[in-house]
């Protein structure tokens, strides 16, 4: 399982397959037209037996519908136990509607537990990539160890996607993406730091469904993201970029546009996340999609899959870094929304795994942007809920959680920190440990002087135990006595093919929650 894998190399012809003319799969493809997976493959969402398949079909990517007519299209699947897929675990064919940007979104059942499957996609007589998946081990089990990645923030714009070339070749059993897959920003005509010219239609932010669908298209394009997709299986949430910067609930951003205009812009951004993404929640119809999700890996780690942006109140005072912000207090303020709070905290209760995650965007712990005796606060993190967050973290300790662990993107900044019950307090007791992994590609090359060396103490944050201003992801093995953190970095993304180190090594025990350097 954890060999490098050929099918990275595959070209888009599948070039493993057999000739036999026999068998529709194994007969040589025949170039037809444009190649329809040029957005490649993806799965999704494991479970014990079943796993989301999913392509997106797009001779032309940059066109709303990809190039295609506004026709459904007929596309066969299977999946199998081996590359060579000589032993056929399932198939069968779908439907690629022009109404779903001619996606495809395959639940496929009757899996068996804790092993690696392979699959593939035909239309019209083309072939699509193999792609790798694994499903969860069974519910009972009790698993050794757990390879997993997290990754987010990814413009396309300020760079390349080397971090994702990367974490594909590390095979992990699951792929944790935790927001800003895409940016709605404008692209600049050079294409920022790719240097890559793009359409004019990408010069105006993304507000319609076709737009937001040739955004998909491009970042989709990108070559080391599809081997990420093709690697292993992706369990995602939004953060604000999918839609708009610093999004809220109901509200747009500033007020910008009218909560009339904003939520058909909502609704448009929804839909071409679902579409785009091989995610297990029903097509999105409107403005409103639940995607917070549990996901189990025996009882060794459960997963809390949160979104807090589509329930939470408004930003206060003005959004963005503010000091002595009294509404931030306010106890009524929402993060999750009162359903989903109860949601978590009740499953957070009956849990019986070693390891209780929260996947989500924002940062939990404190974080105080103000070298001097001012706290200065982000209103837009969960320091802009306090109540809300006191609510979480003193529900863990009432339900005696076992190890919770954070996991988290956003801020472009590697941090790992110790979740605490006061945090103006370093002495109080901690709850548990946070990890925030940094941008893939957003906010360019980074710089690697910069930041808190690991095991250090940072003298207005306390409870940090390691931070880096670079761009990259987090890889995580999780055993049944420990958790550990590699952070790792790349050292540009103005140019393609950065080499990949670690920057840092971080382990919490079990039963003793705190972080220690390796």
């Amino acid at each position: 399982m954890h060999t490098r894998r050929s099918f990275l190399g595959l070209s888009a012809l599948a070039l493993a397959f057999s000739t036999d003319l026999a068998d529709p799969w194994t007969a040589a493809a025949t170039v037809s037209g444009d190649y329809p997976f040029q957005l490649g493959v993806a799965s999704g969402d494991p479970l014990p037996d079943r796993v989301i398949l999913w392509t997106r079909l797009a001779v032309r990517p940059l066109e709303p519908l990809g190039g295609l007519p506004y026709n459904k299209i007929k596309v066969e699947w299977e999946i199998a136990e081996d590359e060579a897929f000589t032993r056929r675990a399932g198939h069968g064919s779908t439907w690629a509607a022009p109404e779903y940007g001619h996606s495809v979104h395959v639940d496929a059942k009757g899996l068996r537990p804790g092993r690696d499957y392979f699959y593939r996609f035909r239309t019209g007589g083309e072939l699509s990539p193999v792609g790798r998946t694994r499903t969860a081990p069974a519910p009972r089990s009790s698993p050794e160890s757990l390879r997993l990645a997290f990754a987010s923030c990814a413009s396309w714009q300020d760079g390349y996607y080397a971090a994702y070339r990367h974490l594909a070749e590390e095979n992990p059993d699951v792929v944790f993406h935790l927001g800003d897959y895409i940016y709605e920003y404008g692209i600049v005509p050079s294409g920022g730091n790719r240097n890559t010219p793009v359409p004019e239609q990408f010069r105006v932010q993304c507000d319609t469904l076709d737009r937001y669908r040739v955004q998909y298209g491009l970042y989709k394009s990108d070559p080391d993201l599809q081997a990420a997709h093709q690697a292993a299986p992706w369990i995602v949430t939004w953060d604000d970029h999918e839609v708009l910067d610093n999004w809220a609930g109901r509200f747009g951003p500033g007020g910008e546009v009218s909560e009339q205009d904003y939520l058909v812009i909502r609704a448009n951004a929804f839909r071409a996340y679902w579409e785009n993404l091989p995610i297990r929640v029903p097509a999105v119809q409107g403005p409103d999609a639940r995607i917070y999700r549990r996901f189990s890996f025996g009882d060794l780690a459960e997963f809390n899959v949160l979104d807090t942006r589509q329930y939470r109140d408004d930003q206060v005072c003005g959004d963005g870094q503010q000091i002595d912000c009294a509404e931030r207090l306010d106890p009524a303020r929402q993060m999750l929304g009162a359903e989903q709070e109860k949601w978590l905290l009740d499953g957070l209760g009956e849990s019986r795994a070693k390891w209780n995650v929260l996947a989500q965007q924002i940062a939990m712990i404190q974080l105080d942007y103000d070298a001097g005796p001012a706290q200065k606060l982000s209103m837009d993190l969960w320091d802009g809920y306090k109540a809300a967050k006191d609510r979480v973290l003193n529900g863990m300790v009432e339900r005696q959680v076992s190890n919770p662990v954070v996991l988290t993107g956003d801020i472009h900044y590697n941090l790992a920190g110790e979740l605490k019950a006061d945090f103006d307090d370093p002495s109080s007791r901690t709850i548990g440990v946070e990890f925030v992994g940094t941008s893939v590609s957003s906010g360019g090359n980074g710089n690697p002087n910069t930041g808190l060396p690991p095991g250090g103490t940072d003298p207005v944050n306390p409870h940090l135990r390691f931070s880096s201003y670079q761009r990259g992801y987090v890889s995580c093995e999780v055993t049944r006595s420990q958790w550990r953190a590699d952070f790792k970095t790349v050292p540009y993304v103005d140019r393609p093919g950065a080499p990949v180190s670690t920057r840092a090594s971080l382990v919490t025990l079990d039963g003793v929650p705190g972080l220690h350097a390796l």
